[in-house]
């Protein structure tokens, strides 16, 4: 992507722009859906498990790959997103559901573990997890969640039930949301671009430190982009007492960001539907979601399947932020959070699936170690004890 011109990269948008523009919706075609049909059909024979499959277990036809491919690629273009709509859902058991969007993911790029039991599918259902809590996250609950974005290049829902109330998704531009804290707090865009210390949740490779350093706004000459969960960043203040402390401008740039994102200027919503599949550029957007309330039936409970992607055509990223994503290059294989259940054939999966793609794939290997970590926090307490 690095050689893409700027006028096709991603681009600030307010909530009323994106109303007045569905170029960022794609509708399937009855050659496309059929496409799917006839891949999950050939790929139930196999029995294969999904780390095992290759595209070709799973063949699609050249409308049904077109599609896929024209989702992910507008992922990386003006609006950083994209809303598929018409998966035949209603037609599929749940297993039948989860083997089709994991073929699906095949073509579309390499999914990304996502917890401390390194899943690479994820259930997005109240199974009454709680979400501000120490180690809490927000899939496995039914509460409303504050704007954040997942740790790989695309995050992809596709939604096979929907819930009884609620259940909004919110999504932002965060270019909009960093030209708007330009215009009103310009000294607050170094803050921003500067150090901060984010909790894992738990998440992080046992060999990691429990927390981890990125900066809100990256700092790339050419390329936007930005991370925020204040969840997780007050989660390193509350877990951690050794992190440096939240500066009065730290708490201050927080503040309005949480002002700003679910402003009416900002924050578009879209209900999704049964069938409809959510991709987001996680470097541009932001997103969060409304509380819900579940149907009693346990098949009527909202029910969606996330992957997190890296995806080839991804941008180039900071420097500073290969702490957390391992590989900074473009098109490479980057971002998840390590778990520490990481398996062999998973291994061997992302390796394979990388190849099939053309992207560029190094092992794993920690950025920062527990000890490594130690000596930055203490040399950053003692900066601040002279300062």
């Amino acid at each position: 992507m690095s050689g893409t011109p700027a006028s096709q990269r991603p681009q600030a948008w307010t909530a009323q722009q994106v109303r007045q523009d569905n170029s960022w919706i794609l509708r399937l075609s009855e050659a496309e859906i059929q496409g799917m049909r006839e891949a999950l059909n050939h790929a139930r024979t196999l029995n294969k498990p999904l780390l095992e499959m290759e595209q070709a277990d799973f063949p699609l036809n050249d409308a049904a790959r077109d599609v896929l491919k024209r989702a992910i690629d507008t992922t990386q273009g003006r609006w950083g997103m994209c809303l598929v709509k018409g998966f035949p859902v209603g037609e599929w058991t749940e297993e039948e559901a989860r083997l089709a969007y994991w073929g699906m993911s095949l073509y579309m790029g390499v999914g990304r573990t996502q917890n401390r039991a390194s899943q690479f599918m994820n259930d997005v259902r109240n199974e009454g997890g709680e979400y501000k809590v120490k180690g809490g996250r927000g899939y496995n609950t039914n509460a409303g969640l504050d704007f954040h974005q997942d740790s790989c290049d695309v995050v992809g829902l596709l939604c096979r039930r929907t819930a009884k109330s609620g259940g909004s998704s919110k999504v932002i531009s965060s270019i909009a949301l960093y030209e708007e804290v330009e215009r009103r707090r310009p000294d607050l865009i170094p803050v921003l671009k500067g150090t901060w210390f984010h909790s894992y949740q738990g998440t992080q490779d046992p060999v990691q430190p429990p927390y981890y350093r990125c900066p809100i706004f990256g700092n790339h000459p050419e390329f936007f982009a930005a991370r925020a969960n204040r969840k997780n960043t007050v989660a390193a203040q509350r877990d951690f007492p050794e992190v440096p402390r939240l500066t009065r401008a730290q708490e201050e740039a927080l503040d309005l960001l949480d002002e700003l994102m679910p402003s009416e200027l900002l924050c578009y919503s879209m209900d999704l539907e049964e069938g409809d599949m959510q991709l987001l550029n996680n470097y541009v957007t932001l997103h969060s979601r409304t509380p819900f309330e579940d149907f009693d039936e346990p098949d009527r409970k909202r029910h969606l399947f996330r992957l997190w992607l890296s995806v080839p055509g991804s941008q180039p990223l900071p420097d500073n932020w290969k702490e957390y994503f391992g590989d900074v290059r473009p098109g490479a294989v980057r971002g998840g959070v390590r778990g520490s259940a990481i398996t062999q054939e998973f291994l061997a999966y992302e390796k394979r699936q990388a190849a099939a793609l053309g992207m560029t794939y190094e092992p794993w290997q920690p950025q920062v170690r527990q000890e490594d970590m130690a000596r930055i926090v203490a040399a950053a307490n003692a900066d601040m004890a002279s300062a």
